[in-house]
């Protein structure tokens, strides 16, 4: 029995702004439509578009809609995919791959706009606006900058998309609720001297007490960093994430910095905040992989030496001398590592971070320092190794351990920003409460 949906018997479902809902089949007569032909109707609301869905002997009738293909293309494009790789990522599970013509036709099947939308994450009422989108550098770092230092993979491209979209809602927010965000720090370039720069920026940015403890400290050079105008986003990557980014770190013009939680390891987190930040004083955005453990400077741009350089200065402090005249590291000293290590807790900076700087400077041989790296990853792969081992265990004797997703550090600016909004009615409680992730009965400690 094919079942059909008629609303004033038309074949339209729903309509709004000339974009409707189409049944698959053609409807049967009126009097197929009657109340005792209904077993259930269930009707889900995308903002302004109703769709409506009809339950009838447990058999689904999949609805046909129409939508704006021009955004579809304009994905497409803004993640530098080709339109063949597109309907492969979107095709994964199915037996029978879609083609074009699914896709960019009139209509489009909703179960495949979902398809689609799972790969875009822009909300089904993007694909429904009819609305065009216009390509211009404002909208996307993709259409700002040609190339990376890093190839970007979908993951990575769906994070920068999504702070792309919310440092552009802030903007909006900030012009609504009269929010003035201006920079306080000068723009450098690479004449300036990374070392001067550093102590320069110590100054204002470096927390006067620092909190030995590194998740701490990196939330303080949060805060110092909103007393500037500087946003500071951390994302989540769960373990068990399907498009994993392959990137720890990213500047967007002009105030925005994102890093990835690295929860087991925050000294990176930290040194990657610090690079991105040379990145914000140089105004040169980037998408990458902070790589600390680079062992030739010629291997890396005049822009990353630079941003490597001021970083490690920055963190370095009045330990800069120390390290400057540290003794040749060889295994007669123990390449000094009683030193390296007090150093690293005092700075934050990572004990590889050090040795590596050590290399740069001709205090140690290429072999000895492979030996070092060596030899922390061997204790670093160690201690993951026991502590898996231990979960194992555990689970074993029915010990239950907590494993809850680590949230990210809201910025002030960022809570602040949200705080105006919200007395200014410019945006309601449960958005509030969504872009702080957040339970609204939580909502009095922000407000």
């Amino acid at each position: 029995m094919s079942i059909g949906v008629s609303v004033r018997t038309t074949k339209f479902a729903a309509r709004y702004n000339g974009i409707g809902v189409r049944q698959e089949l053609s409807p049967q007569s009126p009097t197929a439509y009657s109340f005792g032909r209904w077993v259930q109707v269930k009707r889900t609301i995308y903002h302004n578009f109703e769709f409506y869905f009809i339950f009838v002997n447990k058999r689904i009738k999949f609805l046909n809609i129409e939508h704006n293909i021009s955004r579809i293309k304009y994905l497409i494009k803004l993640y530098r995919i080709t339109t063949e790789d597109f309907l492969i990522k979107i095709s994964e599970g199915l037996k029978n791959p879609l083609t074009e013509k699914d896709v960019f036709g009139r209509e489009i099947k909703i179960s495949n706009l979902k398809r689609i939308d799972k790969l875009f994450n822009k909300g089904i009422e993007f694909y429904l606006n009819p609305k065009p989108i216009n390509e211009n550098k404002d909208a996307s770092i993709f259409f700002r900058k040609d190339k990376f230092i890093s190839e970007l993979n979908i993951g990575a491209k769906k994070i920068v998309n999504k702070f792309e979209d919310l440092k552009i809602s802030l903007n909006a927010i900030s012009k609504l609720a009269d929010i003035k965000i201006k920079r306080l720090i000068p723009i450098y370039n690479l004449t300036d001297n990374p070392v001067n720069v550093a102590e320069e920026i110590r100054e204002k940015l470096y927390p006067e007490e620092a909190n030995p403890n590194l998740r701490d400290f990196l939330k303080q050079l949060i805060a110092k960093f909103a007393e500037y105008n500087i946003f500071v986003f951390e994302f989540i990557e769960t373990w068990n994430k399907k498009d994993t980014a392959n990137i720890n770190g990213f500047f967007l013009n002009p105030n925005v910095i994102v890093l990835k939680r690295q929860q087991k390891a925050f000294r990176r987190e930290i040194f990657t905040l610090i690079h991105e930040l040379g990145h914000y004083l140089l105004n040169e955005e980037e998408i990458e992989e902070v790589e600390v453990s680079s062992i030739s400077k010629k291997d890396l741009t005049k822009i990353e030496n630079w941003c490597n350089n001021f970083a490690y200065y920055f963190l370095i402090g009045d330990f800069k001398n120390t390290i400057d005249n540290i003794e040749n590291a060889t295994a007669s000293n123990d390449y000094n590592f009683n030193l390296i290590e007090h150093i690293s807790k005092e700075t934050h900076l990572s004990t590889l971070a050090l040795f590596t700087r050590l290399l740069y400077s001709g205090k140690i041989s290429r072999t000895n320092y492979q030996n070092v790296k060596d030899d922390l990853d061997y204790k670093y792969q160690q201690k993951i190794d026991e502590e898996k081992k231990q979960k194992e265990l555990d689970k074993l004797a029915g010990i239950k351990r907590g494993g809850s997703v680590p949230k990210p550090i809201n910025s002030p600016l960022f809570v602040n920003t949200l705080q105006s909004a919200l007395y200014g009615g410019i945006i309601n409680e449960y958005d509030f409460c969504r872009q702080l992730n957040i339970k609204p009965d939580k909502i009095q400690q922000y407000i």
